[in-house]
């Protein structure tokens, strides 16, 4: 059984991520979402648990999903669940550049036995990042052409939470 880890803080989720983990899910046998505890973010919108919760949700009917919580280094990780691979999406060639310096350093940390393996989100969602929906509602635009549905709800419920 071929198991891969995709890593992220995914504070939130986006259809960008979305495609990336269907494209995984097609490919191997078993897609390990690491939601990551990051550090040197300052501040998160959602808390792990709901970042958590939300994801758990939207793949709830898939067999070969699991969702974790992880901190510390993404390769260690995927050592620690028998991921052969680290999934890692692309956006841009600024995206390439940066994860060929972390697969290296990876394949040199797990002394070669976890690669890289990078998907391009499709078209539709190339330009999509956390940050950028996160900005776009800050200005109470509507997001549902980037996030799915439980994810805005779950961005309203908690908008409305800061503002009580």
């Amino acid at each position: 059984m071929t198991k891969v880890l995709y890593p992220g803080s995914f504070d939130p989720i986006t259809k960008g991520h979305m495609n990336i983990i269907e494209q995984a899910s097609n490919l191997f046998d078993e897609v390990v979402i690491a939601v990551m505890q990051n550090h040197s973010k300052k501040s998160s919108l959602f808390t792990l648990e709901e970042r958590l919760e939300m994801i758990r949700k939207l793949y709830q009917n898939m067999n070969n999903i699991k969702v974790i919580s992880a901190r510390g280094a993404a390769v260690d990780v995927a050592l620690l669940n028998e991921c052969k691979a680290i999934i890692r999406g692309l956006r841009s060639l600024s995206d390439y550049d940066y994860e060929v310096q972390l697969q290296q350093i990876n394949k040199e940390i797990s002394s070669n036995e976890v690669n890289t393996v990078c998907l391009f989100a499709d078209k539709d969602y190339q330009f999509i990042s956390s940050s950028m929906v996160k900005e776009v509602f800050t200005l109470d635009k509507n997001i549902l052409g980037y996030v799915d549905p439980i994810v805005q709800q779950k961005m309203l419920i908690k908008k409305i939470s800061l503002i009580q």
